[in-house]
């Protein structure tokens, strides 16, 4: 019997599943990736697919001149919450989720959040299906963005926070989640993006190599939390797909 297929809109090569891959190929998921430098194009429904993950990008959520897949990916989204396919938005994928279900997204006001960041879990998160575990823990999270969603639709739940970021982790309806952290980053994610984004981080006044070091030595604590989401996405695939 073969997995469950699971759809990743992957928008920039250096900006791929990292760690969720690792989880999600060691249970025998079928991954099919589109994107640009995937060389396939966003399809137009999720039919066929028992799972949605839209991953991180440089370019905003609106950005579709900058990026003209970007009306297909939010479509995809919108449709995942509808029908309650499992789906998961990472930074960019979750602005483009709160997006598409009639929130939206801002600048930052306090200025970008990069490097390792603790990111505090609700209590209420206890009773959702991916977060529950975490329920009042802070738990490390690489963070690398310069937008946020700052609303979330009316039937959004707020799951996890912290001072940087009122809407670190989210859930809208009953099998969509966002988070804008990177659960799927690790060290070597870490080197790509300071490499790409050195100039970046000099005008926000980080020191990319330290970034870099603080990512790698945070990367044991780093997959051993979201090693666990991964996995407990993974089930609620199967679940819901039985």
């Amino acid at each position: 019997m073969s997995g469950p297929r699971v759809l990743v809109v992957e928008h920039q090569s250096d900006a791929g599943l990292g760690l969720v891959g690792e989880r999600l190929r060691d249970s025998k998921v079928e991954i099919v990736t589109v994107g640009p430098d995937a060389g396939e194009s966003v399809p137009d429904s999720l039919e066929g697919f028992e799972g949605l993950i839209v991953l991180g990008g440089s370019m905003g959520p609106t950005e579709d001149g900058v990026a003209p897949w970007l009306p297909a990916t939010r479509k995809l989204l919108a449709e995942g919450v509808v029908q309650g396919v499992p789906t998961l938005g990472i930074c960019l994928g979750a602005q483009l989720l709160a997006t598409a279900t009639g929130g939206h997204v801002r600048s930052m006001p306090g200025g970008p959040e990069v490097g390792v960041h603790g990111v505090q879990f609700h209590d209420s998160a206890a009773q959702d299906p991916l977060f529950a575990g975490f329920a009042g823990a802070t738990l490390p999270a690489v963070q690398w963005h310069w937008l946020e969603a700052d609303q979330l639709p009316e039937n959004a739940s707020v799951l996890a926070s912290n001072g940087a970021c009122p809407n670190q982790a989210f859930r809208i309806g009953d099998r969509a989640w966002g988070v804008q952290f990177h659960p799927e980053a690790l060290g070597d994610t870490a080197q790509d993006w300071a490499d790409d984004g050195e100039g970046d981080l000099d005008e926000i006044g980080l020191e990319p190599d330290a970034v870099v070091r603080s990512v790698r030595a945070a990367e044991p604590d780093l997959r051993e939390a979201w090693s666990q989401v991964a996995d407990r996405f993974v089930e609620i695939i199967r679940e819901t797909s039985r």
